[in-house]
């Protein structure tokens, strides 16, 4: 009998296991730019009819309680989020009890009761932010109405909505078990049906609370924001507890505390740690709960990074220019929430199954190491092919978003708030959602990927970094005086320091598995004829008349001039690269040989 056919067959069902994570991450991004799409869309609606009962003043109170939800939210599961998603990277010869290479004849049987092993040791961590969230809320809850400026503090029911706020944030951690387990499984038609339940009733309860206030004359100032939170909370609460119970009867664990040993199939073979070796009390992975302790730091540098410019914006401007800010911001970061959030998110598990053979080096050791090679080669050509199409994606932002998003601020908010600014200042946002991009995705895949060492390294850089942000957001605001523009630049500035960091340690990453990343690879195809189309672009908007950022007089007849110069323009951009788009085609369809 030929001594390399054990290895032959677990190479081949390694290849279909990727095939299939491959398919699952795929189906999954597919599914939630999908609902996110429907989802915003819903949410932008019936924010468009708030703006009529809003001031900026309230927006940007709104914007302060959503950073203080967000944070307690952040702090609670964040680290633990990212340490699940890496839970899965454990050989199935050790999740199942076995030596590598091990054959067992039980192996079946032992299948699924290694399921709920998995599943519970997913649900027990998960408990862990409902005990984090409790103290974040309150601190942070004492802590903003403590340093609150005294313009914001005169906002009515501005401690009650805070309380509503802190409540909601709970309430939603509370379906972080459910959540973390049916996400585990990719699972992803929960969340889709989780989100789009819990969204439409944060739009009907918010606009519902504001069009009752004015219909009976009476301020309630945020309040209808913490009351539509609160009804969102709930809203996946509900729709997780039941996907997440189902799950638990049919996996048999179950969805609250539980000690792992009690679901084990069977008992580890002699000579392998026991279970309370591998688990803390019984409940608690101990790889996974080391490496969530690791990852605490670097989550609250980077939560610091993603909402710096809203604290800065807090303490450096007042109400007013915060709720400018606060509008441009959600428009321009509205493509970044239909396409680049879903994409990160399912490229961060994606990557963490992949390359989880070819990130152990004892693994490595004991066992054929061409299936980790394989899959080194085919994230990079993956990596490849999604910064890419962010880079195709953002030629046509910068050439077109800067013309274009001013006029339909104008047209869907109303000369007011375009008047404000929020029109010049959402023109300079196009320049930066490029940036957004690309971070988003480098960091997703550091994340997957990055060891203890180098998620400590991160931090420190990161630490620099937001020196480096606050720096530049002092100067742009106080000493500038650029108001919300000013902030833009600063994380522009930011985020090319994140973005220089995960390239160098994307580089180093894949030279050290013996593959060589080119960048050079991402450079749009004839980059000479893109710089003349968007000169050529820009120079025919501008003798139309058409200028950036300023309120227009006739902004219909603007916004079809724009977009007659831009459905051309993106389509000369697809079919220069039509190969590109080929390939990926044909690897979504799973047609394209493995490299």
């Amino acid at each position: 009998m030929d001594p390399t056919i054990p290895n032959k067959v677990s190479n081949g069902h390694e290849m279909s296991k990727s095939t299939a994570k491959t398919a699952s991450a795929v189906r999954g991004a597919s599914l939630l730019i999908i609902l996110q799409i429907a989802s915003r869309a819903v949410t932008f609606l019936a924010n468009q009819l708030l703006l009529r009962f809003l001031t900026a003043q309230l927006l940007g109170v709104s914007a302060q309680l959503e950073v203080y939800y967000l944070s307690v939210l952040f702090f609670a599961r964040e680290s633990l989020r990212v340490a699940v998603q890496r839970q899965g990277t454990q050989p199935a010869e050790i999740r199942h009890g076995n030596h590598p290479g091990q054959q067992d004849q039980h192996s079946e049987s032992k299948g699924q009761g290694a399921d709920a092993t998995d599943s519970q040791s997913v649900v027990n961590i998960a408990y862990l932010s409902l005990a984090l969230g409790l103290p974040s809320s309150l601190g942070l809850g004492w802590a903003y109405l403590h340093y609150v400026d005294p313009a914001t503090a005169s906002t009515p029911y501005l401690d009650t909505a805070l309380r509503i706020y802190g409540a909601a944030a709970l309430i939603e951690l509370l379906s972080e078990p459910a959540f973390v387990v049916l996400q585990h499984r990719l699972r992803f038609g929960p969340r889709a049906a989780a989100e789009s339940t819990a969204t439409f009733l944060r739009c009907a309860v918010t606009f519902g609370a504001a069009n009752w206030g004015r219909r009976h004359s009476l301020d309630l100032g945020v309040m209808p924001f913490a009351l539509g939170q609160l009804a969102y909370g709930i809203g996946l609460l509900a729709v997780y507890l039941w996907y997440g119970a189902v799950l638990a009867r049919f996996e048999g664990f179950s969805l609250f505390p539980c000690r792992v040993s009690q679901n084990m199939a069977t008992r580890p073979t002699t000579g392998q740690s026991s279970t309370h070796d591998r688990y803390i009390l019984g409940y608690f992975f101990t790889p996974t709960l080391q490496l969530a302790s690791s990852l605490m730091s670097q989550s609250l540098v980077k939560h610091i990074l993603t909402q710096g410019d809203t604290f800065l914006v807090s303490i450096l401007s007042n109400p007013q220019s915060q709720g400018v800010y606060a509008l441009a911001n959600n428009y321009g970061s509205l493509l970044a929430r239909l396409v680049f959030q879903p994409i990160e998110e399912s490229s961060r598990n994606y990557f963490s199954k992949l390359l989880s053979s070819s990130i152990s080096a004892t693994e490595q050791k004991t066992r054929d190491t061409t299936p980790a090679r394989t899959q080194v080669h085919k994230a990079r050509t993956d990596l490849q092919a999604l910064l890419k199409f962010y880079v195709l994606l953002s030629v046509a932002v910068v050439s077109i978003g800067p013309y274009a998003a001013p006029l339909l601020v104008q047209i869907i908010a109303g000369p007011r708030w375009s008047g404000s600014g929020a029109g010049a200042v959402l023109s300079i946002y196009c320049m930066y959602i490029p940036l957004l991009a690309v971070n988003g995705v480098s960091e997703a895949f550091v994340s997957s990927v990055a060891t203890k060492s180098e998620v400590h390294r991160q931090s420190l850089w990161m630490g620099a970094f937001s020196c480096t942000f606050a720096i530049a957001g002092f100067v742009s605001l106080r000493v500038l005086d650029l108001g919300a523009a000013g902030l833009v630049y600063a994380n522009a500035i930011n985020m090319i320091c994140r973005i220089l960091w995960s390239g160098a340690f994307i580089s180093q990453y894949f030279r050290r598995n013996g593959v060589e990343f080119r960048w050079n690879g991402l450079i749009p195809s004839g980059t000479a004829f893109y710089v003349l189309g968007t000169a050529l672009l820009w120079g025919t908007l501008s003798r139309a008349g058409i200028s950036v950022g300023n309120v227009s007089s006739h902004v219909f007849k603007d916004l079809l001039m724009v977009g007659a110069f831009a459905v051309p323009y993106v389509c000369v951009i697809v079919y220069a690269e039509r190969h590109y788009f080929m390939d990926c085609y044909r690897s979504i369809r799973g047609r394209r040989e493995a490299p």
